[in-house]
């Protein structure tokens, strides 16, 4: 007679699980994609939440969510974005946390040896250069603030290429619709198809890092905090790790 209350109270027990599991919707920048992939079994295996994506430009993200899309966690490419939420009442108050950071590089097609630094791209047989776009692609932001830098933005403007997200630049170089791109180290060592002709040095480049928070009108805030932190444990930092990231500083 002990067996089926045992097993009642094991589906009780199961069911009680599933219904205290969260589902979390994520927003995170299109370089994440990789890397939180990977990263997500793992999540789900230890927690029983479950993970949705929404990959995209940063900028775009943070359009989105001002216009009402729903989310339960925002992990942006760069700070403004994330500032701007916050002064516009978005964020969950103390829930912002810095997760990570990256670098940028110089693609072009794993054939090319005619560029092989940052100032080739001037020359005159550079006819296409594939940037993020600077107003939505923090990508293409710290592009141009690094080349506007070296005095070559201005010089390249009449051979930009302007994309939706990083992605999409790796791509286009990828497919040689660009001779080159300028892209996150971490994109780069995920295709096979181009190489790095140069990359630039952390202390010399734009301070690069990744932003995570709870969405004040996340349904499940508690389970969106547990994830947020999570990302920042040693187990999923060696994940970031083996994609390219480098520490948040």
């Amino acid at each position: 007679m002990q067996a089926p209350r045992v097993i009642l109270a094991l589906a009780a027990l199961v069911a009680a699980s599933h219904t205290l599991a969260a589902e979390l919707t994520v927003f995170a920048a299109s370089s994440l994609a990789d890397a939180l992939k990977t990263l997500a079994p793992a999540y789900t295996a230890a927690t029983g939440d479950t993970l949705r994506f929404n990959f995209g430009a940063s900028g775009t993200l943070a359009r989105q969510i001002k216009e009402g899309a729903p989310a339960d966690v925002i992990i942006s490419a760069d700070e403004l974005r994330l500032d701007q939420l916050t002064h516009g009442g978005l964020l969950l108050p103390g829930s912002r946390r810095t997760l990570l950071a990256n670098t940028l590089v110089l693609v072009v097609a794993a054939d090319n040896t005619t560029i092989t630094t940052i100032s080739d791209l001037a020359q005159p047989g550079v006819r296409h250069v594939a940037f993020g776009e600077p107003a939505t692609v923090p990508a293409g932001t710290y592009a141009k603030d690094y080349l506007s830098k070296l005095k070559l933005w201005k010089p390249l403007q009449s051979k930009a290429v302007f994309l939706d997200n990083v992605r999409a630049v790796l791509a286009t170089v990828e497919a040689g619709n660009a001779e080159a791109g300028i892209v996150y180290k971490t994109d780069a060592l995920n295709s096979k198809k181009v190489k790095i002709a140069a990359a630039v040095p952390q202390a010399d480049g734009p301070a690069i890092t990744y932003p995570a928070s709870v969405l004040k009108n996340s349904k499940e805030p508690d389970a969106a905090k547990k994830y947020v932190a999570w990302l920042a444990d040693p187990e999923a930092q060696a994940v970031f790790a083996n994609h390219g990231f480098l520490p948040a500083p």
